[in-house]
């Protein structure tokens, strides 16, 4: 077990996600745990550990905790792994002592967004182990769940991976709608984006062939994104431009073949697939009664 990249990990702001937790909680709660509520639990506590059943890399630590103390207030905590942390199969996690009611009530919340956000991490860590020895950042899109995107975009930098912009306030981007709607005027479009937003605001433009990869330069683009194009595009676009504008590549992108596109010379590798579709992390929460 050892922490993956904690150099870029800054710690997450777990208090400011404290009234979606409650409306998780009452969304699963209801007007009660027909389950748990009528059995003899008054007074037992319980240990509850995290159990790893696969290998991969932790992200949601802190969310997980603050969950269960949501729930039961007097939660002990006796052992928490650090988000980033790589683990393999069979290691525990997490290990806490509660109240045995409170923590049924939490537990599937809880389990919920740890899987989900660790899953993300353990994904992004392998796209990144494939790009070691190459310039390619990979980073993330704006592909992400609704409401949980500021969680999601942690998780990627928990797996070593870089963020994109986090909103549409964030940077400027002319998409392949924008450009249709703007068409022959691209340099002009751009020449309006920068006396809106100020000269030092970087502008990408998206492309699908190289001939636009030209055009986007000349128009005046900071950073073109090849869009769905291939790994000898990715070659012949750097070739193109060299270093006049930074070369990322987006769409289509797999485990298969991301280093093929990091070894083309591009500078960021864009991949919407790690937050979107990322598989949960096969992590479970194992209870072990106490004498009340």
């Amino acid at each position: 077990m050892g922490k993956y990249n904690d150099s870029i990990i800054p710690d997450f702001p777990w208090e400011t996600i404290d009234s979606d937790i409650e409306r998780w909680l009452e969304q699963d709660i209801g007007c009660g745990d027909v389950t748990s509520d009528p059995l003899p639990l008054d007074g037992v506590r319980i240990t509850a550990e995290v159990l790893a059943k696969s290998k991969g890399v932790a992200s949601g630590v802190g969310g997980f905790l603050r969950i269960l103390k949501k729930s039961d207030p007097e939660l002990v905590i006796t052992k928490a792994v650090p988000d980033g942390t790589q683990y393999n199969t069979g290691e525990i996690l997490i290990s806490v002592t509660g109240d045995a009611r409170r923590l049924l009530r939490a537990e599937r919340t809880a389990l919920n967004l740890l899987t989900h956000l660790s899953g993300i991490a353990s994904l992004t860590s392998e796209f990144v182990k494939l790009t070691v020895g190459t310039k390619a950042k990979i980073v993330d899109t704006r592909k992400t769940t609704p409401g949980l995107r500021s969680l999601e975009k942690y998780a990627v930098r928990c797996g070593g991976g870089s963020n994109h912009r986090p909103g549409l306030d964030a940077s400027v981007m002319l998409k392949d709608n924008h450009v249709a709607l703007v068409g022959s005027n691209l340099e002009e479009a751009i020449k309006r984006i920068r006396q809106i937003n100020g000269h030092t605001t970087k502008v990408e433009v998206e492309v699908d062939d190289i001939d636009m990869v030209e055009n986007a330069v000349g128009a005046g683009a900071d950073v073109v994104m090849l869009d769905n194009m291939t790994p000898d595009d990715g070659r012949e676009a750097v070739q193109l431009v060299g270093d006049q504008v930074i070369v990322e590549a987006s769409g289509g992108i797999t485990l298969e073949n991301v280093r093929d596109w990091a070894e083309s010379g591009v500078d960021v590798i864009s991949v919407g697939f790690m937050t979107h579709s990322a598989p949960s992390a096969d992590l479970s929460l194992e209870f072990k009664s106490l004498d009340s």
